[in-house]
Order: structure tokens, then C-alpha cells, then sequence
């Protein structure tokens, strides 16, 4: 798992989402563009299938797959979307991810700010229901995926400012929020994985995170921005994670520049010990829709340069 002895090859990677129910539970005015809950799946495989030959040909070598409601899964199929991949249809998906030259990772976001896809058990978080639902869904979801290196638990933003566009409104706080997230970590690890999460808790709560968080969790800091100042704990937090241990896959995204991955890569380069940087994530924050393509391409691109950069970099 991490910080062994071997030296994995970097990744670069990217998300992509199948599922987009994650920012509110209902109808909700516009935050950005797709910010509101729909009952159906918005995906268009003609843009995914083109976009996974795009990363691969940028020297991409991994999927990142945001799942949420967009698979009927065995074990809770009633929380599935019109339209949602079957199993066996996510399955032959991932072997066409494979014979790309891409590692394919699952991700179900479990924050309370970004799970409106489990449709009713979202209401029910920290209950004995809702841990049954989440053990039943790591642990097929594990057995989709063949047994994936990684597994994404999401974990980030759990804030009221983050859940201003639900009606149901949920936040853990102090020791329930570290049980629940032991709860997931410990799931995903007895399935024969390791958890990964974003790192942005550390944010707001930095001596506490230190404190208790283990360095067996791959961590994922993210910053979109063209500046990075090491006055901002956003961007402080890739050092103290360096310090604690932890090994990293900082994440860029073209959210605001679009520049933003490839001057990542500079920087971390600089302030991340080497053996604990195991790569770069790319972010779009756009649901895979032939009307977001310009900005899924451009994300691709900017992985290039990165990638590029890094090379660079290491000669």
C-alpha cells in the first residue's frame, strides 16, 4: 500500500464523471451551470469514448470514475438513475479503459455535501442503515473494479456553505466525522484497497488532521488557482502534508486557468519529497456532456503540458 519500498510509475490522471449528482437534492438555481439534482443519467458515451482516447494519447495512465447513482448496482439497485450502466455494462467499459493503457479507479464521494446520489440514504448518514448501504456499495463496487489499487472516498467540503443548494442538510462534526471516515477506510482497505480523499479538512482543521490521520490514506490537496502563495493554507497544506508523511497526488483543474496543472507540477516539484509524490490528478468539474466537451479537451490538454513540464523537469 502506500509509502512502501517500491516506486510505482507516476500517475497522471484524470476524473470523469458518470454520475454529476453531487452539488444539491432537488432543482436548484444555478450555482454553475448542471449544479441541480436530475433523475436521469447525463452522460454521453460518444464524449467519454473520445475523451478516453484524448488522455491516452497525452500520456494520461488513469480514470478516475466518479460513480454516484449512474450504476444499477446488485446491492442497491433503488439508487440507481434512468439510465444508469448496468453492471456488466460498467465492466465492459472498464476493459475498454484497460486496453487504452489506463487504470481505472472508483470514486463515490461519501460527504455529506456531495452524496445526494445515494437518494434516501443520504438522509439516513451515520445510522446502522446507512453504514449497511456503504459497506454493500465499497464492497461491490471493489468487486467491479477487479480490485482496484486506489478507491476515491471523495470526503471533501462537508460545510453548510457547501449544502446551500439541498433541502436536507447534513454535517459531521468533531469524533463522528473521523468514525465515519475510519468507517470507509476500513471497508475499502478489508476489500483489498486503499483509500484516497480529498485533502482539504486539513484547511480548517490542521493540528486535529495531524494529528489523527493516517499516512495509509492517499491524499489529494487541490488548488485551481494560477498562485501559488504559501500564505494560503490550501497551498501550505502540500507542505505539512509532505511533513506528516503522506504520500500525495496533488490535483490542478482548469476550473479558473486553465495553466493551472502545469504550473502544479513546478511547484510540487519543488516542495514535495519525490518519493512521496505519486502523481498528478487533472479536474474539470463538468459532467460528460458533448456541450462541456471544449472544457473536458482543454483539461486533456493542460495534462500534456504537465506531463511535459515534469519531463522537463527530471532530465
Amino acid at each position: 500500500m502506500s509509502n512502501s519500498g517500491t516506486q510505482e510509475p507516476m500517475i497522471w490522471g484524470v476524473l470523469l464523471h458518470l454520475s454529476y449528482n453531487m452539488w444539491a437534492d432537488r432543482d436548484a438555481p444555478d450555482w454553475h451551470e448542471h449544479v441541480s439534482y436530475r433523475p436521469y443519467l447525463r452522460f454521453d458515451e460518444n464524449l467519454w469514448d473520445d475523451l478516453l482516447h484524448q488522455i491516452a494519447n497525452a500520456g494520461g495512465n488513469m480514470i478516475v470514475i466518479d460513480l454516484g447513482d449512474g450504476v444499477a448496482y446488485e446491492s442497491h439497485p433503488e439508487i440507481a438513475v434512468e439510465g444508469a450502466w448496468s453492471p456488466s455494462k460498467l465492466r465492459d467499459e472498464l476493459a475498454k479503459v484497460r486496453d487504452l493503457g489506463l487504470e481505472p479507479i472508483p470514486k463515490l464521494n461519501f460527504s455529506a455535501s456531495h452524496d445526494a446520489w445515494l437518494g434516501p440514504y443520504s438522509r439516513c448518514v451515520s445510522t446502522d442503515g446507512y453504514y449497511a448501504v456503504c459497506r454493500d456499495l465499497i464492497a461491490e463496487t471493489v468487486e467491479l473494479f477487479d480490485g482496484p489499487r486506489f478507491f476515491h472516498l471523495g470526503m471533501d467540503e462537508e460545510t453548510a456553505e457547501h449544502q446551500r443548494h439541498y433541502e436536507y442538510v447534513v454535517i459531521r462534526q468533531h469524533d463522528l466525522w473521523w468514525r465515519d471516515l475510519f468507517f470507509y477506510v476500513d471497508e475499502v482497505e478489508r476489500a483489498g484497497s486503499q483509500a484516497w480523499m480529498w485533502s482539504d479538512y486539513v484547511w480548517h482543521h490542521p493540528d486535529l488532521f495531524y494529528e489523527r490521520m493516517p499516512t495509509t490514506i492517499l491524499q489529494s490537496n487541490w488548488h485551481y488557482r494560477a498562485d501559488f502563495d504559501l500564505s494560503t493554507e490550501r497551498v501550505q497544506a502540500f507542505l505539512g502534508l509532505d511533513k506528516h508523511g503522506c504520500d500525495q497526488v496533488p490535483t490542478g483543474s482548469n476550473w479558473v486557468v486553465k495553466e493551472n496543472l502545469p504550473d502544479m507540477v513546478r511547484f510540487c516539484a519543488q516542495h514535495i519529497a519525490p518519493e512521496r509524490l505519486k502523481g498528478y490528478l487533472q479536474t474539470v468539474w463538468k459532467p460528460t456532456l458533448e456541450s462541456c466537451r471544449d472544457r473536458h479537451e482543454e483539461a486533456i490538454a493542460a495534462l500534456r503540458q504537465a506531463r511535459e513540464v515534469h519531463e522537463e523537469l527530471h532530465r
